[in-house]
């Protein structure tokens, strides 16, 4: 099956179901309130930056998307808030007329049915190129490593560079962007924040969120903070910054 992809600008008529793609993310991560700042824009402001992918089986049905984001930093080092930080970085230099400076990836989805047959880094691969001819010269990308939820204990400091005996990064999404060039420079310690009351919690998860302290929640990759006499939870989210040299 040819695989095509062409960026939302390309191709407006995926504008309408490219929410509607099956996925794998847990539903607490789809309440960041800060996303709000990119997705409901994607097929307007940011057309551009959105790839999107369908192949010859099923024209015209998305097999996956990758998302990237324009931003401006005066900092040289990468920010501690990660996803939320180039999210609102991005907004904020688009409202007061600045030139973004860097561009970073959000995220790559595929299909449920067509996972496991390595789309992730083609999309990875075609997210690089498209930041190149955009004229990044860096695509950066606080990644969500896909098997920390397995070990919601273990620091993200310690997770992000452990290795296999081949040097390669245990983390098979982190090994694919090492793989394809990129280069693990540190970890955001809150790279997306959710909050929210005990009932949001209880319909996001399903869990009783009746007791305060920690709570481990399927796909959460650290434990949520929960204080039940403030009818309140909160999850903040490490991820893990790499950087694509693109020239």
């Amino acid at each position: 099956m040819a695989l095509t992809i062409t960026t939302l600008a390309e191709r407006p008529e995926f504008a309408a179901t490219l929410w509607e793609m099956d996925h794998t993310w847990p539903e607490f991560a789809l309440n960041d309130p800060i996303a709000d700042l990119f997705y409901p824009f994607t097929d307007t402001t940011y057309a551009d930056y959105v790839l999107v992918a369908d192949d010859d089986a099923e024209p015209g049905r998305v097999v996956a998307r990758a998302c990237m984001m324009p931003y401006r930093s005066e900092a040289a080092e990468l920010p501690d808030d990660g996803w939320d930080g180039v999210i609102r970085r991005g907004w904020l230099a688009r409202a007061r007329g600045r030139r973004a400076n860097g561009v970073s990836a959000l995220e790559i989805s595929v299909r449920k049915d067509r996972q496991g047959e390595g789309l992730s880094g083609v999309m990875l691969r075609a997210m690089r190129e498209r930041a190149a001819l955009l004229g990044f010269a860096e695509l950066v990308a606080p990644v969500r490593p896909n098997r920390k939820h397995l070990e919601p204990g273990t620091p993200m400091a310690e997770y992000a560079w452990r290795v296999r005996e081949d040097g390669l990064p245990y983390d098979p999404w982190l090994r694919v962007h090492v793989r394809a060039g990129g280069k693990i420079v540190k970890v955001a310690p809150r790279s997306m924040v959710v909050a929210g009351t005990l009932a949001e919690w209880r319909t996001w998860t399903g869990l009783p969120f009746d007791r305060s302290g920690e709570v481990e929640v399927p796909g959460a990759l650290t434990p949520v903070h929960c204080r039940v006499e403030h009818d309140h939870a909160v999850y903040v989210e490490p991820n893990v910054w790499v950087s694509h040299p693109l020239s």
